[in-house]
């Protein structure tokens, strides 16, 4: 399910959170799936428990998940995170527009870079 790149820069709590991330986000975890206890995806991935706490503390305060106590940690209502996940996404894809004007590029240039798939000539 989660595989951790070793020669990531990024802390592992900050991989185990991007991950579940996209797993949410893409629907393959639906809104009230448990995720698996700490201990076990711990024991799984092979890393400190703490590690995947933080990783959950941090997947709650962004609200990807939430806690029943004494039951585990469950998904939130993706629907929800998917619409404010394309919001920050169409804002950073705005100020880079803003950059590529303001540097020459031209909508044409933007819209067929989009359409080859983020291939540049």
């Amino acid at each position: 399910m989660i595989f951790i790149d070793y020669r990531d820069a990024r802390p592992i709590y900050e991989q185990v959170v991007e991950k579940f991330r996209m797993l949410i986000l893409r629907g393959v975890l639906k809104q009230d799936d448990r995720l698996p206890s700490v201990r076990n995806l711990a024991v799984e991935l092979s890393i400190n428990p703490n590690t995947i706490q933080r990783a959950y503390a941090e997947l709650e305060r962004q609200g990807y998940i939430y806690t029943v106590k004494g039951k585990g940690n469950f998904v939130s209502d993706s629907g929800q995170l998917l619409r404010k996940y394309k919001e920050e996404l169409f804002s950073q894809l705005k100020e880079i527009c803003r950059a590529a004007f303001e540097t020459g590029i031209t909508k044409e240039e933007l819209i067929g870079y989009i359409r080859e798939g983020g291939q540049y000539d």
